[in-house]
């Protein structure tokens, strides 16, 4: 904003008043009997009591500084203005206290002290209002809502023109990697405890969300199931654990034992790589399922009753040589 003449900063912001003289002030019968001298100091005098908003009063120390007591003598003696203890009938001139002056009328074409001060809070409400906009604004232009760039933060999804094509996509079926049927041990007597699953079944209760075109590939039911289910917990991006079940399916694993290694870490908050994978299908494979009460079997064929007789009876004598020798 271009600088008034003689001004070194920007002026403020915050509304002025303005003091009103009348377009026939000039020709007035005060104005005439008071003098030029005199209504130069009742024009300076005005202008100071509506900026410091004094409701007309003039104190005498103004009075001297911007004129001499003569010019204030003609003022009053006009009826420009008015000493302590005047009598002027309008209600709106006040009383000064001695030494001041009250200009007559004044209240009648100026404004309040309360209502310059109201009108300066609603406009400082109004600016506070606009610069708020303002930034708002900024901000939104700044960081679009849907912009790629936090798109891509956020959700980790590969742009559309690196995603594998449709044409490559795997659908691997429930009884892969030996899941399916029964072995020879399993419900042959219902007397005989069955060999425990060591993996857990993938839970039926999770129900993948449709996925989007472009994005099914090896093992996207496992990543749909772990991500609705331990999704909201993790920091890892969603590119990297759809990385590490693809490279554990391509090694051979079956998808039944693979769930059980993810939902252990998802349990536990660990991330989903091709090492922590590894250690926890490492534990599942060695410790037998949570909840059972198994009796790990003997490594080979099982042996009849008389078999395992001879053994008992042949492991006696090795201990008593003496028996042995009769």
């Amino acid at each position: 904003m271009p600088l008034a003449p003689g001004r070194t900063t920007p002026r403020s912001t915050t509304p002025v008043t303005w003091f009103k003289v009348d377009d026939t002030f000039y020709g007035h019968p005060k104005t005439l009997k008071a003098g030029n001298a005199a209504v130069g100091l009742w024009v300076k005098a005005g202008a100071y009591a509506a900026q410091h908003l004094t409701e007309g009063t003039v104190p005498g120390v103004v009075a001297r500084l911007y004129g001499t007591a003569p010019q204030a003598r003609k003022l009053v003696a006009a009826g420009l203005w008015h000493e302590h203890g005047h009598a002027c009938p309008h209600p709106k001139c006040k009383q000064p206290a001695p030494g001041d002056y009250y200009m007559h009328d004044f209240l009648i074409y100026n404004p309040t002290r309360a209502k310059v001060e109201g009108e300066r809070t609603r406009v400082a409400e109004r600016q506070q209002r606009a610069r708020e906009r303002a930034v708002e604004q900024r901000h939104q232009e700044r960081n679009p809502p849907d912009s790629r760039a936090n798109r891509g933060r956020i959700d980790d999804d590969p742009p559309p023109e690196n995603r594998e094509p449709p044409a490559n996509h795997i659908e691997f079926p429930d009884d892969i990697a030996g899941q399916d049927g029964r072995s020879q041990r399993d419900g042959g007597d219902p007397s005989r405890s069955p060999r425990p699953d060591p993996s857990p079944v993938l839970p039926s209760e999770v129900h993948p969300p449709t996925p989007r075109r472009g994005e099914r590939g090896p093992g996207a039911e496992l990543f749909d199931a772990w991500w609705t289910r331990y999704g909201r917990g993790t920091a890892q991006g969603k590119a990297s654990i759809r990385r590490a079940i693809g490279d554990a399916l391509g090694n051979g694993i079956g998808q039944r034992e693979l769930w059980a290694a993810l939902d252990r870490l998802g349990a536990t908050a660990k991330p989903i790589t091709g090492g922590t994978l590894q250690f926890a299908l490492a534990d599942i494979r060695k410790a037998p399922a949570a909840g059972t009460n198994v009796i790990p079997l003997a490594a080979g064929p099982r042996r009849g009753r008389v078999a395992q007789a001879a053994d008992l009876f042949a492991a006696a004598l090795a201990n008593s040589p003496q028996e042995h020798a009769q």
